[in-house]
């Protein structure tokens, strides 16, 4: 017998790469602390599954799960620093990534 999966249950990833403004200001530095709160907040409910800034500081990338761009738009919107920055948003095929792992016990 064959599961149907409700397609309103079903989640597609997105890459999101956002450009930070190249000039850092005041303004926008002061922003970065409800920035990190916002952002542990969507990682703990799922909705982010990494968030990566560049050496340079130039861009964000952030890999994010939601039902649609739409989803996706909103999310980025609830996000302090987004009226100082652009994104561009790319729907993935899949996002492979290694997981974390305890070492293995050794029994000396």
């Amino acid at each position: 017998m064959q599961k149907c999966i409700d397609p309103d249950l079903m989640l597609n990833q997105y890459m999101v790469e956002i450009s930070l403004p190249g000039m850092l200001t005041r303004e926008f530095t002061n922003l970065i602390p409800a920035q990190r709160a916002r952002v542990n907040e969507l990682i703990q409910a799922g909705s982010i599954q990494s968030y990566m800034l560049s050496i340079d500081r130039s861009r964000l990338w952030v890999v994010m799960n939601a039902r649609s761009e739409s989803q996706v738009s909103q999310l980025l919107d609830s996000f302090p620093i987004m009226t100082h920055c652009e994104a561009l948003v790319h729907e993935l095929m899949f996002h492979d990534m290694a997981t974390h792992q305890l070492p293995k016990m050794s029994m000396n």
